[in-house]
């Protein structure tokens, strides 16, 4: 006779001593996903050890000042049972600068994009005075029309009646850095996170584990787990340095040996992460889609350290502060919570992405890699490369599309982990591609090939103004082998 168990039978039912043991050694598959209305959740915010990931610490930075308080008063409210891994320290003191220049460059880069589409907007109203003009001119319907439109509408008055609009628009974003709340110039000394993050941990922070022991854990998880994919951490194979992308093990194998250290009556993990990736979480196709952390995390905790894992997301972790521990935390903190950490979701699927137009402004590349690029190429001017180095909009795009068509045109060998772009500067073809293009009949006979059959990305016309003259024919020779080798890829 065989029995089944169907995994829906265990819902809302905890694996127990008495059941069989395929039941109990695979408890954890079998189990019902997390919840918060799981009835052994509690223990872990009243009598558990808290480690929360990088990513959880990084986001003070992006808070408000207000919401910010009511975190960290939350936070300190189990500040007691909090541990902070090595690894996590290390990641935090290094990418913490970054987390506040890349902050402060959107809103610099924000700024910048606004002039810009102002002054797009003077262009075109005075554009569209030039199209009433001509046909003035050129009909005489009425002599000296022409000269009042003129007087009417020009630059000067067309910047004034626009002054309204870019006076609110620039409002908003200055209210943005005020509510920030911190130094425009932050240091380590008058870092106000860096100094609360620091006294909130004390000496609960783990030890750097010796050389030997970190070669050994960064080859399992490069040569045997990555591979095998093991969670955690193995979506990051090939992502720089073997260090850098065993990251996430490093972590882990700090937890868990740290777990085994904790009394025995007392031994429960609550691991606050941001991270949802298929690396950790596990999608359910025949649940419509639902995630849960991976079952193997549960039962290598269990095997290897005897003690319970938990592990949850930041807004249902500050939920359950709020319930468990009466911590005050209003609704518009809540929507805070959630709304760093979507852009944290949206920052990961942008590294896992190809690099588009459409994402390429907002991304700045790898220090350097545009520079090499350029220098493949024999783009040398001292224009060209202060375009290289900018934050503008445009130049991103164009760093961007530099560092994608040297690799694709064999001018480069791309580095392991270099992120994969998906831009074209121009495109064969009598009809234009989706998106903002113009016909290659903006460029001069003997500037372009194939005019009547070929379209320029509008981004790659407006960037040629700004770059010195003698570095286009470069530019056109890229972007015209480009779209022969995307032609002959596609067609």
């Amino acid at each position: 006779m065989i029995f089944v168990v169907d995994d829906n039978e265990l819902q809302g039912e905890q694996v127990g001593p008495n059941d069989p043991l395929l039941i109990q050694r695979f408890r954890s598959w079998l189990e019902p996903p997390p919840s918060a209305e799981d009835a052994t959740r509690e223990r872990f915010f009243t009598n558990g050890l808290v480690v929360l990931d990088t990513n959880i610490l990084l986001s003070l930075y992006e808070y408000t000042e207000s919401a910010r308080e009511e975190v960290f008063t939350a936070l300190e409210s189990v500040s007691e049972r909090l541990w902070m891994p090595h690894q996590v320290g290390l990641e935090f003191v290094r990418g913490r600068r970054s987390t506040l220049e890349s902050r402060k460059a959107a809103l610099t880069d924000a700024a910048k994009d606004v002039n810009q589409h102002l002054m797009q907007a003077v262009k075109s109203i005075l554009a569209a005075r030039n199209v009433v003009t001509k046909q003035l001119s050129k009909y005489g319907a009425a002599l000296n029309a022409g000269e009042e439109l003129n007087a009417h509408i020009n630059d000067s008055t067309v910047k004034a009646l626009l002054q309204e609009y870019s006076a609110v628009l620039k409002d908003q974003l200055n209210a943005l850095k005020s509510q920030h709340g911190l130094p425009a110039e932050i240091t380590e000394v008058n870092d106000p996170v860096l100094l609360r993050v620091a006294h909130m941990y004390g000496n609960r922070i783990g030890t750097q584990p010796d050389d030997a022991v970190l070669r050994a854990r960064i080859e399992e998880a490069v040569g045997f787990r990555f591979p095998n994919e093991i969670p955690p951490g193995y979506g990051d194979l090939g992502k720089g340095t073997p260090v850098k992308a065993a990251g996430d093990f490093l972590l882990w194998e700090e937890v868990v040996e740290h777990a085994k250290s904790l009394p025995a009556d007392c031994r429960r993990i609550l691991l606050v992460s941001n991270d949802t990736k298929e690396d950790w979480y596990e999608i359910r196709k025949g649940s419509g889609g639902s995630q849960r952390p991976w079952p193997m995390l549960f039962e290598e905790v269990r095997a290897r350290a005897d003690a319970e894992l938990r592990i949850e997301t930041p807004s249902l972790f500050y939920a359950g502060i709020k319930q468990f521990l009466h911590a005050d935390l209003k609704a518009t903190t809540y929507e805070e919570i959630e709304r760093v950490s979507s852009a944290q979701d949206l920052l990961t699927e942008e590294k896992d992405s190809p690099v588009t137009v459409h994402n390429a402004a907002h991304l700045t590349p790898p220090p350097g890699l545009a520079l090499d690029a350029s220098r493949s190429v024999g783009l040398t001017t001292a224009g060209t490369r202060s375009a290289l180095e900018s934050a503008v909009p445009t130049f991103r795009t164009f760093q961007w599309w530099l560092i994608g068509v040297t690799a694709q045109l064999g001018r480069r060998e791309p580095s392991a982990g270099e992120h994969k772009v998906d831009i074209a500067a121009a495109s064969r073809g009598h009809k234009a591609p989706p998106g903002s293009w113009e016909p290659a009949t903006v460029f001069g006979p003997g500037d372009w090939v194939y005019r009547d059959s070929s379209w320029i990305a509008s981004w790659f016309v407006r960037l040629l103004k700004e770059l010195p003259q003698s570095d286009h024919a470069v530019l056109r020779s890229l972007a015209a082998q480009q779209a022969e080798a995307n032609r002959s890829a596609f067609e």
